[in-house]
């Protein structure tokens, strides 16, 4: 058992502290892609010397990243252990497994856009019971006949519809606040030639993102021969270059050395391999063009209207009453042969007020707002008055971009 701390929480706390009476909050984090959605709540009470943050490493299957993530954030963190054992004035949370176990009011927020994925049913051989949409199941919202969450976080009304069909009793936590990413990506999109420097594009240059979920029917997973056929029409293709972001979980399911061996020849070719931390909206806005999957960052891509192409669709894991599912209905393909860049070149059927137009409408409906929104309701559960300051998201960097870049243009040497 790691050793537990006696300060900033426990029974002797408030006699170590310098900031005695701080209403302390545990941030519960299951895996790197977990953070990245956690740290856009976090950052809108963080500077408030009223409140102290506690962060855990909650048990999970994806949780390799999240230590160092943890390391490098400097932050005051308790083992699991002594987090289920303490009491806490609010808690965030962005996945499931044990905050039941959480003894503060659990503010739980998605990981992901359009709540699209079923999960698979565990392989033990046994009669698998119908499945139910990700997030917004009863499995997970409800235990021993409680309603885990005191707030479910949504982003658009239709996700209130769905949950009063699968979850009615977790309804009346539920909490329309809107999208961070979609927001930050909003604001990504008004300066794309920040990110796009940062990758190394030259004037002229156009990106080509492949984006991949995890899982066995992700892009990854089920089409990896897509990302090098992409690679080497590139190489061979003067005006295009290719960049490949795979969701944190096949990071942390596969490992860093893993997956740089098998991108090896890629990164040779020239194919940029963003790390596991690189948060989307960079990326999204510096591309000219996206190959995507069922994952939730395709559907952001809508958000671009620039001309979007699917690689895997995810069969029977993708809900069919998401807005991915409208999505993936509507893209065209790419074909197990045959050039891929001539899919990317082409402007997105419909045109404003198309099929990507009515995906986006339907990732948040509340644009713009979720930093106003998520503070009101973080400050009603602290009861605390918001501060004077204005609510902000935190800015999204250039720095993985960068770092990618200059390996690609290494040849994608490790040494």
């Amino acid at each position: 058992m790691e050793r537990w701390l006696h300060t900033p929480v426990g029974m002797s706390a408030q006699r170590w502290v310098t900031r005695p009476g701080c209403r302390t909050v545990l941030v519960v984090v299951h895996s790197v892609a977990c953070a990245q959605r956690l740290m856009d709540a976090v950052a809108l009470i963080q500077a408030d010397t009223r409140v102290q943050a506690v962060f855990t490493a909650a048990p999970s299957v994806f949780t390799r990243g999240v230590r160092e993530w943890l390391a490098d954030l400097d932050c005051v963190e308790i083992p699991w252990e002594q987090a289920e054992q303490t009491r806490f004035d609010l808690a965030l949370a962005a996945s499931y497994w044990g905050i039941e176990r959480v003894h503060a009011p659990l503010v739980l927020l998605p990981h992901g856009a359009g709540f699209g994925k079923f999960m698979a049913p565990a392989l033990t051989g046994a009669a698998a019971a119908p499945r139910q949409t990700f997030g917004l199941d009863r499995q997970r919202l409800v235990h021993d006949g409680r309603v885990v969450p005191s707030a479910l976080v949504l982003a658009h009304e239709s996700e209130r519809e769905r949950l009063a069909a699968s979850c009615p009793e977790a309804l009346p936590r539920a909490e329309v606040v809107g999208d961070p990413v979609a927001d930050r990506l909003a604001g990504a999109l008004r300066a794309p030639g920040r990110f796009r420097s940062a990758l190394g594009l030259a004037g002229g240059e156009r990106l080509a993102l492949v984006l991949s979920t995890w899982g066995r029917h992700s892009l990854i997973g089920a089409r990896p021969d897509l990302v090098a056929r992409l690679a080497q029409e590139v190489r061979e293709h003067d005006g295009w270059r290719a960049a490949l972001l795979m969701h944190p979980n096949v990071w942390a399911g596969h490992g860093a050395w893993q997956l740089r061996a098998w991108t090896a020849d890629w990164r040779a070719s020239g194919l940029i391999v963003l790390g596991q931390r690189t948060d989307c909206a960079g990326p999204l806005a510096a591309a000219d063009a996206v190959i995507g999957d069922h994952g939730s960052t395709t559907l952001y891509a809508a958000l671009t209207g620039r001309p979007l192409a699917v690689g895997a669709a995810g069969g029977a894991d993708v809900d069919p009453g998401s807005p991915m599912a409208h999505l993936l209905a509507r893209a065209p393909r790419i074909p197990e042969r045959g050039p891929v860049l001539p899919f990317l070149e082409t402007p997105p059927a419909g045109g404003p007020g198309g099929y990507l137009d009515e995906a986006a409408s339907r990732i948040t409906s509340r644009p713009g707002r979720f930093a106003e929104r998520m503070r009101r309701l973080l400050y009603a559960w602290l009861e605390l008055p918001e501060p004077a300051w204005a609510s902000r998201l935190p800015e999204t960097g250039t720095a993985p971009l960068r770092a990618a870049a200059e390996e690609a243009a290494r040849g994608g040497n490790d040494d």
